[in-house]
């Protein structure tokens, strides 16, 4: 019953995310990641275009990308290509705080994000699914009792990244054994015997939860979707996300 319960609030937050980019003026999109894992780790910058136009967003070159936490380490990171800014020695840490600082031209675009304790994937597994008895993976993790946690999922197949992504709370599941279902609705994914899966599970804090929950919340019913509420300043598109990151691999069997 948990399984069906957790598949059903997931099936919402499967969406890809969708940009607002009518507007004429080009904003700033900036991505980046950084993990309990060594790096190097790396923030993208690019810039919107218009609604009608390539769907290629153009890569933002020249800025200063930094990234400092609350204890003292900093880093000012090295655009090896266009838009791609990378770091060289910085290491996350689960328990600090994570600042992100971009300075483009006389603008500056600020984010941070506390990285929070890592969570173990103990198992993956394949069910069907009830609608079209497709194999389904199942990853199934225990939620900590004490904190109040946010989850999302990166999943590969066959080392190919599915655009779907999925993102949880645990406020109906405080300290519960979790069964996680990554349905592929709206995508013609069908697992097949010998198929190799990979699964991320990122434990995030509730700024980064926000943006991809309001990412997921745009049902198609408009023709102009609002953009994801973003955590970082002056009107950027995007995210920073620092988080803590655990991996599981598993075979599609019999």
């Amino acid at each position: 019953m948990l399984m069906l319960m957790v598949s059903l609030i997931m099936v919402s937050c499967e969406k890809v995310i969708h940009l607002d980019l009518k507007n004429s003026t080009p904003k700033i999109v900036i991505q980046g990641n950084i993990y309990d894992q060594p790096g190097p780790y790396l923030v993208t910058l690019s810039s919107s275009v218009n609604f009608d136009a390539s769907s290629v967003y153009p890569p933002v070159t020249g800025a200063q990308v930094m990234i400092s936490d609350n204890v003292g380490q900093s880093e000012v990171l090295t655009e090896s290509v266009p838009g791609s800014y990378f770091t060289s020695k910085l290491r996350g840490i689960h328990g600090r705080s994570y600042k992100l600082t971009v300075k483009n031209g006389m603008d500056i675009y600020e984010a941070t994000a506390v990285m929070p304790p890592p969570v173990t994937i103990d198992t993956i597994y394949f069910s069907a699914n009830p609608f079209s008895g497709d194999k389904v993976t199942t990853v199934q993790f225990n939620d900590s009792p004490f904190t109040i946690d946010y989850y999302r999922l990166v999943y590969f197949v066959n080392g190919t990244q599915q655009k779907i992504f999925y993102v949880m709370d645990d406020e109906l599941f405080q300290g519960a054994t979790i069964h996680y279902a990554l349905l592929s609705r709206g995508t013609d994914l069908k697992l097949s015997n010998g198929d190799k899966v990979d699964v991320w599970l990122e434990t995030i804090d509730r700024g980064v939860y926000e943006y991809f929950r309001t990412a997921g919340s745009e049902e198609g019913a408009s023709a102009s979707p609002a953009n994801p509420v973003s955590n970082i300043s002056n009107g950027a598109l995007g995210y920073f996300n620092a988080c803590s990151v655990r991996k599981k691999s598993s075979t599609v069997g019999p």
